[in-house]
């Protein structure tokens, strides 16, 4: 039983990851003509299309992906406890749940960014298209950490204040949110 929660809550967490991928690359104005960003925008466009044509965008911030994205974790909750759970989830508490984990999911996909670009910083030599991309979505984040942390002797520590300070607001949600 606990392997099948867990397959399901990857399979979750992982699409909605996907989805909010694609609010951040829009927000952030990522190159759209990036293969990573292709595949984001092909993954959801599927949903996303139809559900652009009724909710409009909120200045910058693609309201009909985000709502999607809260959806996604809705159906979550509402699987989750459905089928490991005693049924039927209260509505309320579980809209509510929702937004948190949603905030925790965007953490999660910070933290991974964050990671990967880490890696590719050791591994590429900078012109790495998804190194580009990662960079442009990290970026706004980094800097101003970097004003009170500067580069010390060729090594950015500014990510791994990021990571720390994800963490911390995941395990903080983790915390007080348990589905």
């Amino acid at each position: 039983m606990q392997a099948t929660y867990t397959l399901l809550d990857f399979l979750f967490n992982t699409y909605a990851m996907i989805v909010l991928a694609r609010v951040w690359l829009q927000f952030a104005r990522a190159d759209f003509y990036n293969p990573l960003s292709q595949f984001v925008v092909k993954v959801t466009q599927p949903v996303v299309g139809p559900m652009r044509r009724f909710i409009p965008a909120i200045s910058r911030i693609d309201s009909a992906t985000l709502l999607f994205a809260y959806l996604v974790i809705v159906l979550k909750v509402i699987v989750m406890q459905l089928i490991f759970g005693t049924g039927m989830p209260p509505i309320i508490p579980a809209i509510i749940a929702s937004l948190f984990l949603l905030l925790k999911v965007a953490f999660n996909l910070l933290f991974i960014v964050l990671i990967i670009r880490m890696i590719l910083s050791f591994v590429s030599q900078g012109n790495n298209p998804m190194e580009y991309v990662l960079h442009q979505l990290t970026e706004p984040m980094l800097a101003p950490i970097r004003r009170f942390i500067p580069v010390i002797g060729g090594l950015d520590f500014s990510p791994l204040v990021l990571i720390l300070g994800t963490q911390f607001v995941i395990n903080l949600i983790g915390e007080y949110v348990r589905i």
